[in-house]
């Protein structure tokens, strides 16, 4: 339990219930006392955190990918380069580029002007909801947003594909003696994990630019909010 992967899931597990906590107890609230008001300070404050979380789980899975490929394609020196040292300071990077994406966001958003009394169409302060409710012009924050998400959330995926590329180019040398069986068993759970992290996130982002309907975007993100974190701890109890 003291090995670099049960310490990754450690600080995954934390990330997962600051993603729910972040959006879940507020749903509730709001469901039991029918008042669904968020102060303008408390939405950017929801946003923050939200964005915060999500990001923290798609680098921690990137890290994750590389402790995979390390133990994969150099087993034998795997503990000395995944030391104590190296495995903290992943994280800690990871946080901060984590905190970078937040404080990037909530910086766009304070540069947005909206209308007392808005409506959002949401559980809560989507990011995407609340850059159509803004009064002025939000041409150039998109293409800026964009960039940011393809920087920050291409990043982890191009780094979890090119580890499992290596991976795959590793096992494929490996004698059908029931290595290739074992090294996939060893990444399997993570592998899974990942299709769920980023199937959902892609599946919201989508059904909020091709539909047009805020009910069908909210339920996405229910899965997305929910159940995903829900599923993380049952894929890594079976190993």
């Amino acid at each position: 339990f003291h090995s670099p992967m049960y310490f990754f899931l450690s600080i995954l597990s934390m990330a997962d219930i600051g993603f729910t906590s972040t959006t879940i107890p507020k749903m509730i609230l709001d469901i039991q006392t029918h008042s669904r008001v968020i102060p303008y300070t408390g939405c950017l404050l929801q946003l923050s955190f939200f964005i915060l979380f999500v990001y923290l789980d798609s680098a921690l899975l990137t890290v994750m990918a590389y402790d995979r490929f390390v133990a994969i394609c150099y087993p034998l020196q795997y503990p000395v380069i995944m030391n104590p040292r190296l495995c903290s300071l992943l994280v800690l990077v990871s946080f901060l580029i984590s905190l970078l994406d937040s404080q990037l966001h909530c910086l766009f958003m304070l540069h947005l002007s909206f209308c007392t009394n808005v409506e959002i169409p949401h559980f809560f302060c989507d990011p995407s909801q609340l850059f159509k409710l803004a009064c002025n012009d939000i041409s150039n924050n998109n293409i800026l947003i964009y960039i940011i998400g393809a920087i920050f959330g291409g990043v982890p995926l191009s780094g979890i594909f090119f580890s499992y590329y290596k991976i795959v180019s590793s096992i494929l040398r490996v004698p059908p003696s029931g290595g290739k069986y074992k090294a996939f068993v060893t990444c399997g759970s993570h592998l899974s994990v990942v299709c769920l992290f980023y199937g959902t996130g892609l599946g919201v982002y989508f059904s909020s630019t091709v539909s047009h309907s805020p009910k069908r975007s909210a339920v996405a993100s229910v899965v997305y909010a929910m159940v995903t974190p829900m599923l993380n701890p049952i894929i890594y109890s079976f190993r």
